[in-house]
């Protein structure tokens, strides 16, 4: 994949094309309509409530009356020691806390940090389209070239012949997001196994974004592919507090690997962010240590705004794909009338229905699918529930 041609400056200089390039997004330009419109936000991936009383509380305890200075580099021994504890419980995962732990500013900056500390110019990386709208960019900017892995509607399963078609011995590392965002799918441990014995057979790395970790439904238990034989020592999986609390804001990102890998994450962290706010690290070191209860009933109260959300959407006729995980499901146009187009039907959806939502297509970097539009459960039922009122009447001139 080329990328994009660079920007001229102002002075006549040549920018960096990866970013200078990138045109507004869709989702820019879906959250300006919704607050032009008054729509009713169904776009934008964030609870709408603050998030979990004690664990703000411990944080604002902590501003007031903890160290306000820089904590350690890699991050205040207790939450490291509280994630190794969380994830022993949680995933069966035994991590030093002291060697294999280290806390960044949020998901996104371990992300990076993770790239540009693995990748070398031109090496392959393999990712999965839908894919979250960091990846490319971060990708190309480390100098990697992305092999892509396109998913489909309604499974969005991984096959062995698709790796078999974009790993190859210049495979450096596979980017992998699960639960999926944008399509609320969890990939089954056949899938994972797929990934892991081809990142073995071709001794590649794996970045398992895992933030969602968290957000699964219908009993299901999230199931890191670090866990997988071979694979402990060459995966790096990464958390978000964010996610985990409801609080997309607090960026507190967690991230695990071998030793051998840490030490190279270790030193992006540096040059990036160095640290993390000491508060946030004591509240979410407090948050993780709480009883499975409210882990049970986070996920209890999300499954049922899923399913509230999704049984009115298929009362009204609207196709509803299944969603296992994240705060999304989506809608498949293509049962409806297959000559509709995602983003016209979201543009129109929030100018004239007063509802916004995001189109899938947004996240393929080629050939993407154009059928699939994305809505976010993860509001009041008041939300909800006037969204719905609102989709009565797109439905019915879709039909």
């Amino acid at each position: 994949m080329s990328q994009p041609a660079a920007a001229p400056h102002p002075a006549g200089r040549t920018l960096n094309p990866v970013y200078s390039a990138l045109p507004t997004t869709i989702f820019e330009v879906m959250s300006g309509l919704a607050r032009t419109h008054d729509a009713v936000n169904l776009g934008q991936g964030f609870p709408d409530d603050p998030g979990p009383l004690d664990v703000r509380q411990k944080a604002a305890d902590a501003v007031l009356n903890g160290w306000n200075q820089y904590p350690p580099m890699m991050g205040l021994p207790e939450l490291r020691q509280a994630a190794a504890m969380h994830y022993r419980h949680w995933q069966g995962l035994d991590l030093d806390p002291e060697s294999e732990i280290m806390v960044t500013s949020g998901a996104t900056e371990a992300l990076a940090g993770a790239l540009f500390a693995l990748i070398e110019p031109g090496d392959e990386v393999v990712l999965f389209q839908p894919l979250y709208d960091a990846y490319l960019p971060l990708v190309l900017r480390a100098g990697g070239v992305p092999r892509l892995v396109r998913l489909e509607p309604p499974s969005w399963r991984i096959t062995a012949e698709q790796l078999s078609r974009v790993f190859s011995p210049r495979t450096k590392l596979v980017l992998f997001n699960n639960p999926q965002n944008p399509t609320g799918v969890v990939h089954s441990r056949e899938e994972l196994q797929l990934i892991a014995d081809h990142c073995i057979a071709f001794d590649a790395l794996a970045v398992c974004d895992d933030v969602w970790e968290h957000v699964v439904f219908d009993g299901r238990r999230h199931l890191p592919l670090m866990a997988l034989p071979g694979m402990r020592d060459r995966t790096v999986k990464i958390g978000s507090a964010g996610k985990i609390f409801g609080m997309t804001g607090w960026k507190v990102g967690m991230v695990c690997a071998a030793p051998e890998l840490m030490r190279v994450l270790s030193k992006t962290h540096q040059f990036l962010t160095f640290t993390t706010p000491p508060n946030l690290q004591a509240a979410v070191a407090y948050g993780l240590g709480k009883d499975d209860s409210y882990f049970e009933d986070m996920r209890a109260q999300l499954q049922r705004a899923r399913d509230r959300l999704a049984g009115g959407l298929s009362a009204l006729g609207f196709p509803v794909l299944p969603s296992a995980g994240t705060y999304f499901l989506s809608i498949d146009l293509s049962a409806l009338d297959p000559a509709l187009d995602d983003e016209a039907f979201c543009l129109d959806l929030v100018r004239t229905h007063g509802v916004a939502a995001i189109p899938v297509s947004a996240f393929y970097a080629q050939d993407p699918v154009r059928s699939v539009v994305r809505f976010c459960f993860a509001k009041r039922d008041g939300t909800l529930d006037a969204a719905l009122d609102r989709l009565q009447n797109a439905i019915a001139v879709y039909r």
